[in-house]
C-alpha cells in the first residue's frame, strides 16, 4: 500500500471528508503530510498565526484556552478521526485556542494554501455543519461554567464522558484531579473536595484514576 493510498483510506474515516468521491480524495491526499508528536508537545498557541489543518490519525488531543489569571481552561478533548484548526484558516484570524497532545499522536496535516483549494461544496457543507455543532458545545459549556456551581459543572462533565446518566457506568478515560479541574474551570483543590465529597458519600469510586458512577450526581451540595 502505497503513502497516498494509505492516507486515502484514513480520509474516508473523517466525516469532514465522508461524501468526497475517490478522485477528490486522491487530490487531498496529495497534499496530505503525516506527521507524528510526542505526549505533551503544544502544537500551536493561542495567538499563533494560522498556518495548518489538522487530522488525528491516533492519538489525543487537548484544546484549550488560558483564562485571564493564567489558569488553563481545556475546552474539548479531540481523538482518532476529529479534526482541529480549521476556524482559524477560514477567517484568518490567529489561533483563538491552543493544542496540545495528550498521547503520542499520528497526524495528518494539511498547509493553509491547499487546504483553500479543496473546499469543495461537500466539504464546505460538512465543515458549516461541523462548526455549527462545535458552537452549540461552546455555548453549552459557557452557560454550564456561567449557571453551575463546581459540583454542578463536575458532575456534568463526569456524566458527559460517560456517555449516559445511568449509574454502574465506568469513564473510560483515566482522569487527575487537575485535568478535570482545567476542564470545568475550577481549582485543582476545589475539585479535590467535590470529588472526596462524591467519594465518600458513594456517588463515585476510584480505581487506578478510572471512576465509576453508582448513582445520580447532585448538581449542588
Amino acid at each position: 500500500m502505497t503513502e497516498t493510498t494509505e492516507i486515502i483510506e484514513l480520509l474516508k474515516k473523517v466525516p469532514l471528508f465522508e461524501s468526497l468521491s475517490d478522485k477528490e480524495l486522491e487530490a487531498v491526499g496529495r497534499v496530505v503530510k503525516i506527521k507524528s508528536y510526542p505526549k505533551n508537545t503544544i502544537l500551536f498557541s493561542e495567538g499563533d498565526e494560522s498556518d495548518s489543518f489538522y487530522v488525528i490519525c491516533e492519538g489525543r488531543v487537548n484544546v484549550g484556552i488560558n483564562d485571564e489569571d493564567g489558569k488553563e481552561i481545556i475546552l474539548s478533548r479531540l481523538g482518532p478521526n476529529e479534526y482541529f484548526g480549521e476556524m482559524a484558516l477560514m477567517d484568518g484570524e490567529p489561533r483563538s485556542a491552543f493544542v496540545m497532545t495528550r498521547d503520542p499522536c499520528k497526524l495528518m496535516i494539511i498547509a493553509k494554501s491547499d487546504f483553500k483549494k479543496l473546499l469543495s461544496s461537500d466539504v464546505m457543507l460538512n465543515l458549516l455543519m461541523e462548526l455549527q455543532r462545535r458552537l452549540r458545545e461552546a455555548n453549552k459549556k459557557i452557560e454550564s461554567l456561567a449557571l453551575m456551581d463546581v459540583y454542578g459543572r463536575v458532575a456534568r462533565l463526569l456524566i458527559q464522558l460517560a456517555g449516559t446518566s445511568e449509574p454502574g457506568v465506568q469513564i473510560r478515560e483515566k482522569l487527575t484531579h487537575q485535568e478535570i479541574a482545567s476542564m470545568v474551570g475550577a481549582s485543582r483543590e476545589m475539585v479535590s473536595r467535590v470529588i472526596k465529597d462524591l467519594t465518600s458519600d458513594g456517588y463515585i469510586s476510584i480505581r487506578r484514576k478510572r471512576i465509576t458512577i453508582h448513582k445520580s450526581l447532585p448538581y449542588s451540595w
